[in-house]
């Protein structure tokens, strides 16, 4: 199977499993208690039967739930219209998605860049150091970095580097998304968020380069005479980050839901904090939409990940 019939047969399998996303992600929240109805009718106590009856006309209650299902999803997909919020000041749902979206992905490409600089050159030393104090003390600090709450070691990097220390900003600053104020206050929030997927990474990156370096075609590679560093990172290294390119994608989801806790931790202004608000105003639209958007990211980072599998490992294609 030839590599474009491979990315096309992977994209048509991402539809139905968009729709299942879409289904699972608007029951889950109609089945939770509470509707923009009921929330009105708490603000206001005094609400008539006809204003109530009106209400729930506006948005669509009156109807089946597999109606509303595909109203909901009838908007998305023709109109782009994921619904807006409800109150004083309604906002389009996609206009808060567009608006908080950046501060949500820097934030994970911190993490990201954090993850591989630190999971890659301590998975290739642990390897080839294998079993000694290098790699014992690796395996220590990965298995600790993936035990530890993502909200307490936020809050412990706040206390040490923030308060203490002073060497960072205790709560955002105001400036651009790319000043450097504002990356250099990334860092924390980073390592928060990066530090469990660092440690996944690594041991994987461990076992697969310690898998490597015993086939044969090491053994080969250096019975030719090539020096130990171009065996290493030129052959073992490529086989082995087929496995740590697969476990990344799927490491994706932890970054993204983490952003919720660590964006509430440190303030940030990102997705992740608006769901918070959302779930506590049950702003349902919101809700459904910023849910739905980030498993679409999940999904096609997935896709991504079984793309770069079978160009780095070509057998991949006809399994």
């Amino acid at each position: 199977m030839s590599l474009r019939r491979f990315i096309l047969k992977r994209v048509l399998l991402v539809f139905p499993i968009l729709l299942g996303v879409s289904i699972v992600t608007f029951s889950l929240v109609k089945l939770t208690p509470g509707n923009p109805v009921q929330v009105a009718i708490g603000l206001n106590p005094d609400m008539g039967p006809q204003e109530i009856a009106r209400l729930k006309q506006r948005y669509g209650l009156t109807q089946p739930a597999w109606k509303q299902y595909l109203n909901w999803l009838g908007d998305i997909v023709l109109h782009g219209d994921f619904g807006s919020t409800y109150g004083a000041r309604e906002r389009a749902v996609s206009d808060i998605i567009a608006n908080r979206l950046p501060e949500t992905v820097v934030l994970g490409l911190f993490g990201w860049v954090f993850a591989l600089a630190i999971a890659i050159p301590t998975g290739i030393y642990a390897a080839v150091r294998k079993d000694e104090l290098g790699d014992h003390v690796s395996r220590f600090v990965a298995l600790a970095g993936i035990s530890l709450p993502n909200f307490w070691l936020g809050l412990m990097l706040i206390l040490v580097f923030a308060l203490v220390l002073n060497l960072f900003p205790v709560s955002a600053p105001r400036k651009p998304l790319w000043h450097p104020a504002t990356l250099w206050y990334l860092l924390l929030p980073g390592i928060t968020i990066g530090t469990a997927s660092a440690s996944n990474l690594m041991r994987i990156m461990r076992s697969s380069m310690a898998e490597e370096m015993n086939k044969e075609y090491v053994t080969a590679a250096r019975a030719k005479g090539l020096p130990e560093r171009t065996v290493v990172l030129k052959h073992v290294l490529r086989n082995s980050l087929i496995s740590v390119t697969t476990v990344a994608a799927f490491l994706t989801a932890a970054i993204v839901s983490g952003s919720v806790v660590v964006e509430q931790v440190f303030g940030w202004p990102g997705l992740g904090r608006e769901l918070i608000a959302a779930v506590r105003n049950r702003q349902v639209d919101l809700i459904l939409g910023i849910t739905l958007f980030t498993g679409v990211a999940i999904i096609l980072a997935n896709l991504l990940a079984d793309i770069l599998y079978a160009v780095l490992d070509p057998r991949i294609r006809y399994d």
